[in-house]
């Protein structure tokens, strides 16, 4: 598949959510079509992308890298989506993060060049297949995270089976008691280093760790935390310098998730005898939310003083299926459409059918409830009697990452809700 028609594929009504008697077009063409949401030219329920926030977005994010002197990775496993990609290289990113080699492949075909597997990688059929592409790819850097022996060993294994093969280039992973992967202090972390520098199968670019699991949203409790953390990695990176365990004349400095970015960003250049390169690997920041991430740049904003920083562009509309009782609405919407793993969809506004007038709903309108294809709405302000089937509601959600996933499609609109482009994902 060429990169044009990577990018722009055809998308036709098997997709969800896309106009049902429309023929199938390029995603290049959907912004022509003059469809409106509001409107009712698409089928509901439909996740939908504001594209003037989105931009802001990407700039606000790029900004903020910029001014802390640090490369932008963002995690791509947020949307997996090639026209997202392009826009946050096109708008200065360092490079792609993902999870997986599936991942690195589609993030590869999108045009990324340098691409970190923030993941532990060392089964056979993985290695195999970042050596395939490092093979096919002129200049393209992939870099994954080490963090055992036993990986280590798993990874030289493959190695000797396979002599032509490039090196691995590798981030040393620094964890935190009681969390997920990574070295857990010091001396482990300079013994597995040592055996990186040593093995013929291995380059040992850098040292990475994730701290956005244990983040909180309050200051107090968030910000020890992260200099706790950072300062490990810190003293990590200045003992591997000193023992010159580091290839290459760049070392690769990396943490940041979408949460508590700000408090580790200072920590990310620390002084050597050789260039570094600092990298946040945030992702969610593209559409950001109305639940966790908005709390926790509430957190931010506070700290840095940034004002309003990033913004929520990412909904999920439906309409109004059943009032089968007093203070209930049935939204012909559910798990399969939108984020429900950390906190329940947030109700943003409401349309009454027929109309394009968006009213903001009141604070007491609760989604208490989530079925695969049916969300209960909960209301006591007298407005919420007057909700009449067939009139849309927008969602807010909590975690873009889970509701990316059940779209195979999404249409970016303008503030009015007219359909001006459109994204494909490929999970």
């Amino acid at each position: 598949m060429s990169l044009q028609s990577f990018l722009d594929p055809l998308i036709d009504a098997s997709y969800k959510g896309f106009p049902h008697h429309s023929q199938p077009l390029r995603r290049s063409q959907i912004g022509a079509q003059g469809w409106n949401m509001l409107r009712g030219d698409l089928p509901l329920p439909l996740a939908v992308i504001k594209r003037d926030v989105m931009q802001h977005n990407l700039a606000w994010m790029q900004g903020f890298a910029k001014s802390h002197g640090l490369g932008l990775a963002p995690h791509g496993k947020t949307s997996m989506s090639p026209q997202l990609f392009r826009q946050q290289l096109d708008a200065g990113a360092w490079g792609l993060t993902f999870a997986t080699v599936t991942q690195l492949r589609v993030g590869i075909a999108a045009g990324a060049r340098r691409c970190l597997i923030a993941n532990q990688v060392f089964a056979d059929v993985d290695l195999q297949g970042i050596d395939d592409l490092l093979r096919g790819q002129d200049g393209l850097r992939v870099i994954f995270l080490v963090d055992s022996l036993g990986q280590l060993g798993l990874i030289e294994d493959w190695y000797q089976k396979h002599p032509t093969a490039h090196a691995f280039e590798v981030l040393l992973e620094i964890g935190v008691p009681g969390g997920r992967a990574g070295c857990r202090h010091i001396t482990q972390a300079l013994e597995l280093a040592g055996r990186l520098h040593a093995s013929p199968a291995i380059r040992l670019a850098g040292v990475e760790c994730y701290e956005g699991l244990a983040a909180t949203g309050q200051t107090e409790q968030d910000q020890p935390y992260a200099r706790r953390l950072m300062e490990l990695v810190q003293a990590v990176v200045k003992a591997c310098d000193e023992q010159d365990l580091f290839d290459g004349n760049e070392v690769l400095v990396s943490a940041g998730g979408s949460a508590i970015f700000d408090l580790v960003a200072s920590y990310l250049t620390p002084a050597l005898g050789r260039r570094v390169q600092g990298l946040l690997r945030s992702g969610c920041y593209v559409t950001h939310d109305q639940g966790t991430y908005k709390r926790m740049m509430s957190a931010v904003a506070a700290r840095t003083g940034c004002g309003a920083g990033l913004q929520a562009a990412l909904e999920v509309w439906a309409r109004v299926q059943s009032c089968p009782e007093p203070g209930l609405a049935i939204l012909a919407v559910g798990k399969r459409d939108l984020s429900y793993d950390w906190e329940m969809p947030i109700p943003l506004a409401v349309c009454r059918r027929g109309t394009r007038t968006l009213r903001a709903t009141p604070a007491d309108w609760k989604i208490t409830g989530l079925n695969d294809q049916h969300a209960h709405l909960r209301g006591t302000d007298p407005r919420f009697e007057a909700l009449q089937v067939g009139d849309l509601v927008g969602l807010g959600i909590s975690h873009p990452c889970t509701t990316f996933d059940k779209w195979r499609w999404m249409p970016l609109v303008d503030s009015d809700y007219n359909v001006c482009d459109a994204i494909v994902t490929f999970f």
